[in-house]
């Protein structure tokens, strides 16, 4: 729009009209500006003023107008003079403001992009339209759809006046995204010594699109290796065909194949650097060209690869603290190994395993140590290294401190961490402390960040710990269905809880936290058949000072025969128990283990029972210690992506018979059982590792045996192993232990005597498991699985065979919600068929809530 400088003249003098001549401007004095129009004016904007001498038309004029315009808040300007009385001129000016934005909507979207659309845009009502708002909220509405990939997205812009509030607007923006832009190709030119396949694994996000021809292409790799004969060797064509089938095959399962320019210029910068892997230090893309052709985009890629280096000498200059061998045996680099920058870099201070020579100098104290790798020499198709070192003096811990914690209280934190105020700086102790608070399950584990603020000139280092919180509370839900049918339970766990503030009214928001104690409460309800109820309370830290760890758990559980109370026929089981545990960590071997001892009591009172207890009538006392030793170094608690976890128990009771000398041969099973006497042997083993980027591949082991003392008792017929199923145990009463196993029915793996489910005494159950994250987001962690799993359970020792396995395999989902816990949906086939049982193998679908099946 264009700004007009029409001034029409009205005046006392005898011509009454006339045209401004724009040849032959005249010069006035202002004797009075007025404004008009729905248009403010800022006095600040205007180049004259009353009583100014100004040539109209004149450059003034013309610049005023200039200046309004370019402010946006008008759609037509006007300057224009009302009178003129002599040589003074009195002028009005004009405006008329643009509309305001009164909503906006889109047109053509789905509702999670408008939310997504509106966050992006960042417009509101009362917001002026003009050209320029509407050319932005295009462009944005285009990038953003860019980004998922459809580059041949339309969006145009519908602006309707508001029929009840004056100069208001809506806008309407129109998006027709067209179709998903998807890489349908991606080739590679000068790339004589690197195959395809190696640069296509490289780049990470930018990817072909999903092929039905798997072997695309596969002549130009074999007809590759035929040319380069020289570097195969039976392990090198295996890993050839390897990086074909992880590059070129394109099964896209997590990597969409969409065309990001921002994503393609990193994945060029990783292109380079697989060259520079390799040994191709000279390497650099001397163009590349990016073209749609209908709906699939086709990327070409020239590079230049370069001749190919080898390391020859290296040298260490400057190291005083440790000598040359060791350091040479550390970088672990020799005379002849092919030039790998990375490499280098990796084993001087960035290798995630710790082995490297940063690690070694900071793990003694030296945080201010540098190493410069300088490349001192070229010769021919071999380069010298000279590695510079600075070692520094040593630093202490000074200011230890913790950040982002807005429940849990600061010395909860501090007392988990190892780095103490003093004490000489060791970087794997930091390393330790976040894989411990991130233990605790208070953190949010992909926010956990440490801040070090060194101050080389007094030798300290103040360390910051910054976390994010996560709700750590669970609200637990669960469903199965056992021996007694349908089994509902609902429990609530405060997992931070404080039992200091639980007095005091400011405090409950909603209930007392932050000092790490955990209260829970469960119950469990099957219709008229059973009923559970306990009760558990954790202080990880007794006294404040050291980490033991008291813990105490009571219960009571009830289970009828289905009869209503006032029957003959009405039988009941009730149970009471309570069990206390006292936990502490050790230093030695490392810092990694815990010891606890456990006092247990459980009272079992049996009142016409058939065929489900031991005895009908009776009861049974079981007082027994519990000893377990348990080594924890998993990263994570919710997605570990290495480290360990191993177990190992032993559960006793007295040996009551050898007090008595009385002979069990004929005895009463209620003689028998008046006191338990067993010893228990448990051995669990989990192992994480990281395969590759977040896919994480999980070994578990899991073992128990049951022995006894008297030959004529035997081993009791409580506390033992039930294997199959979901492992779901919330109705179990008599001590026994659910473990599961996907692809069978619920305890169809247990042995059998008469027909009914008795237990086993020894059992085994192996797991493989590959997980891969969804999101990792805090508030919903997702991940997918799949697994294969072996197991068996006996009753007779003398039967046992480890490698005569039931065998089975599926896949699943898991769902990690912080108020509900961990929510499991499998399917798995069971291999092999139970005697006498078709349907209890075969395929089968588990569903837990909060239910661990391991």
């Amino acid at each position: 729009m264009v700004g007009r400088a029409q001034v029409v003249l009205t005046s006392d003098d005898t011509v009454s009209h006339f045209q401004i001549d724009y040849s032959n401007p005249v010069t006035f004095e202002i004797g009075g500006i007025t404004t008009s129009g729905t248009g403010n004016l800022d006095q600040r904007m205007l180049l004259f003023q009353v009583g100014d001498q100004i040539e109209i038309p004149g450059e003034k004029i013309s610049k005023t107008i200039k200046k309004l315009w370019s402010t946006g808040l008008y759609e037509n300007i006007r300057i224009s003079i009302t009178k003129t009385v002599g040589n003074t001129a009195f002028l009005d000016i004009y405006l008329e403001a643009r509309s305001r934005m009164l909503a906006f909507a889109f047109v053509g979207a789905k509702k999670n992009e408008e939310t997504d659309l509106r966050e992006k845009l960042k417009i509101s009502q009362g917001n002026i339209v003009n050209d320029n708002l509407k050319t932005t909220c295009i462009n944005l509405i285009k990038d953003f759809y860019i980004d998922k990939g459809f580059y041949n997205c339309e969006v145009t812009v519908e602006e309707k006046a508001d029929d009840k509030v004056s100069r208001a607007v809506n806008l309407f923006f129109h998006i027709n995204k067209g179709k998903k832009i998807k890489i349908d190709r991606i080739t590679f030119y000068g790339n004589d010594n690197v195959s395809d396949a190696k640069l296509l694994k490289a780049m990470k996000s930018t990817k072909e699109r999903f092929h039905f021809t798997p072997f695309y292409k596969a002549d130009t790799v074999i007809a590759y290796m035929f040319k380069h004969p020289e570097y195969y060797r039976s392990k090198d064509i295996i890993e050839h065909l390897g990086d074909y089938f992880a590059g070129r095959v394109n099964l896209r399962i997590f990597k969409a194949s969409k065309f990001i320019q921002g994503v393609y210029e990193t994945d060029k910068n990783s292109l380079i650097d697989k060259f520079n892997e390799l040994g191709y230090r000279d390497a650099y893309i001397e163009k590349d060209t990016f073209y749609i052709d209908g709906n699939y985009a086709y990327i070409d890629i020239h590079v230049y690869e370069g001749p190919r280096y080898y390391f020859r000498n290296i040298d260490f200059v400057g190291n005083t603290k440790y000598p040359t061998e060791l350091l040479q045996k550390i970088l672990n680099i020799n005379k002849g190994d092919v030039y790998n920058q990375k490499r280098l870099m990796e084993n001087i201070s960035m290798n995630q395993e710790g082995n490297d020579i940063s690690s070694l100098y900071m793990n003694d104290g030296y945080l201010f140590f540098y190493a410069n790798p300088t490349e001192v020499l070229i010769e021919g198709d071999s380069i010298d290294i000279e590695i510079r070192i600075r070692e520094g003096q040593q630093a202490t811990y000074n200011k230890i401190t913790v950040s982002g914690n807005t429940k849990t209280n600061d010395n909860v934190i501090l007392r988990e961490v190892t780095t103490i105020p003093g004490q000489m700086f060791n970087r794997a102790d930091i390393i330790r402390s976040q894989q411990v608070l991130l233990s605790t399950g208070y953190f949010n584990q992909e926010k956990m960040d440490v801040r070090p603020t060194p101050n080389e000139a007094e030798g300290t280092v103040d360390i910051e710990y910054v976390v994010e919180e996560t709700s750590s509370d669970q609200l637990e839900l669960s469903a199965g269905y056992g021996a007694t049918g349908l089994v509902l339970s609902a429990g609530i766990s405060f997992n931070n809880f404080s039992f200091k503030k639980f007095f005091k009214k400011e405090a409950w928001k909603p209930i007392p936290s932050g000092d790490g104690q955990k209260l829970s409460l469960r119950v469990s309800v099957s219709s008229k058949w059973y009923q559970s109820y306990s009760f558990t309370f954790v202080e990880p830290w007794l006294g404040g000072k050291k980490p033991n760890t008291l813990s105490a758990n009571v219960y009571y559980q009830l289970q009828t025969n289905g009869y209503a109370r006032a029957d003959a026929l009405y039988g009941v089981l009730r149970v009471i128990g309570a069990n206390v545990t006292f936990a502490r960590k050790l230093k030695w071997p490392d810092d990694y283990f815990q010891v606890s001892h456990s006092l247990i009591y459980q009272y079992y009172n049996v009142k016409n029972f058939q065929n489900i207890f031991v005895f009908s009538d009776g009861y049974a006392n079981n007082i027994s210690y519990k000893f377990m030793i348990t080594r924890n170094s998993v990263s994570a608690p919710i997605y570990p992506r290495e480290g360990s976890e191993i177990t190992f128990s032993v559960q006793l009771t007295p040996p009551y018979s050898a007090f008595t000398n009385k002979d069990y041969t004929n005895a009463t099973d209620q003689e028998k059982y008046r006191f338990l006497e067993f010893h228990k042997w448990k051995l669990n083993v989990s192992w994480f590792t990281k395969i590759v980027d977040n896919l994480v591949l999980n070994v578990r082991l899991k073992t128990g045996f049951i022995g006894w003392y008297n030959k004529q008792i035997g081993a009791p017929p409580f506390e033992r192993f039930y294997l199959g199923g979901d492992g779901l145990s919330s109705w179990a009463l008599d001590g026994r232990e659910i473990i599961g196993m996907r692809g069978y029915d619920d305890s169809a793996l247990t042995p059998m005597q008469d027909g009914t489910e008795v237990g086993g005494t020894i059992f085994n159950k192996f797991t493989a498991e590959l997980r891969y994250p969804i999101t990792l987001n805090p508030s919903a962690t997702i991940y997918v699985l799949a697994f294969a799993e072996a197991g068996k359970a006996w009753i007779d020792k003398r039967k046992y065979s480890p490698f005569n396995l039931y065998k089975s395999a599926g896949l699943g989902i898991r769902i990690y919600l912080p108020m509900f816990g961990l929510l499991g949906f499998d399917w798995a086939y069971g291999f092999d068929t139970l005697p006498g049982e078709k349907n209890a193998s075969g395929s089968h679908f588990h569903i837990s809530i909060n239910q661990s099946i391991d």
